[in-house]
């Protein structure tokens, strides 16, 4: 069938992506000057020897392409390598703090997405119109602000009202019945979320405007605007429509955008994801968790787009036709 002949091509091309990924990533990592072990070495109570056995054991004296191959049949196998820090497979360090990282930025996107709709799609219905100026002055501004100095302005906030968490995930010593638990993880969303959507909004807000505008002024809107057709009708039944293939891509690449982009806001907010043990892993030369964590994030980001390419297939008699 011409659906399971696009499926496999698709499939063959993102395990290839992720393949060259892989092997570029590994290769920067490993050729970057510098280990966990000479952190070590400034320890006057490590002996040399000691060091070697390491170096031995870790499999650090190996060349480079073994390296790798043994790396590859240590994802294979689901560990992703072996943190030399934490002195445990990698795996283990990333799973919970993956989920977390995927909640935070699931509902940064939900939430942007919610605002950037309606307020795109009325923009293009009212050029010019005040939430069409008020959201291009909103956007540009937000655009403008750095996502540090934003997060900061919210953390501020929060510690001045008090009437929200100014970080972390959790409350020191609550108490962890299961509603009351999930309603303090709920409010100690509100800031990053907040912060991160802010940051994704105005982009999204600009693609929902262009892509509705050309919609709403294509000609066969236009001619059937000229049969009497009424403009809520045209607006959600012709011209959304429409206008949904761009957004489709746009909504699998968010999902991987805002998981990616959300590292600097965890760090700031103290969010327990893999923003903070991506960044303390590249301080401690830790290469392992680094090259895991961005293999973790390419393959989210090929098959956000691979899911998008599906959805189009899916949608539009267009690309079936050319496929």
């Amino acid at each position: 069938m011409r659906v399971t002949r696009y499926l496999k091509r698709r499939l063959l091309h993102s395990m290839l992506l992720l393949v060259g990924i892989s092997a570029l990533t590994f290769g920067i990592a490993q050729l970057a000057p510098g280990s966990f072990l000479d952190e070590m070495r400034l320890n006057p109570q490590i002996s040399t020897q000691t060091l070697n056995s390491l170096r031995v054991q870790y499999g650090l004296d190996q060349p480079l392409p073994v390296r790798y191959l043994r790396w590859l049949v240590s994802m294979a196998s689901g560990e992703f390598g072996y943190s030399l820090e934490y002195n445990m497979p990698v795996n283990k360090l990333l799973w919970t703090r993956m989920q977390n990282t995927l909640l935070l930025g699931t509902t940064a996107m939900l939430v942007g997405w919610a605002l950037a709709l309606p307020l795109g799609v009325w923009a293009a219905f009212r050029p010019q119109g005040w939430i069409d100026r008020g959201g291009s002055a909103t956007s540009m501004l937000l655009l403008g602000t750095p996502e540090l100095a934003l997060g900061m302005l919210f953390m501020l906030i929060a510690a001045h009202f008090g009437k929200l968490p100014a970080g972390g995930m959790t409350s020191l010593n609550f108490e962890q019945t299961r509603w009351l638990a999930i309603a303090d993880v709920v409010r100690h969303l509100i800031v990053p979320v907040v912060v991160l959507a802010l940051t994704a909004s105005p982009l999204l807000l600009r693609h929902v405007r262009a892509a509705m505008l050309e919609a709403w002024n294509s000609p066969f809107v236009q001619a059937a605007r000229g049969h009497g057709i009424a403009n809520g009708r045209l607006l959600f039944r012709h011209a959304l429509p429409v206008a949904t293939n761009p957004l489709i891509s746009l909504f699998g690449l968010s999902l991987a955008g805002l998981v990616s982009g959300s590292f600097l806001v965890e760090v700031i907010t103290g969010w327990p994801g893999l923003g903070p043990l991506f960044i303390n892993a590249i301080f401690t030369r830790d290469l392992h968790i680094v090259i895991a964590v961005v293999m973790l994030f390419s393959v989210l980001l090929v098959f956000a787009s691979l899911a998008s390419d599906v959805l189009l297939y899916a949608l539009d008699p267009r690309v079936r036709a050319e496929c």
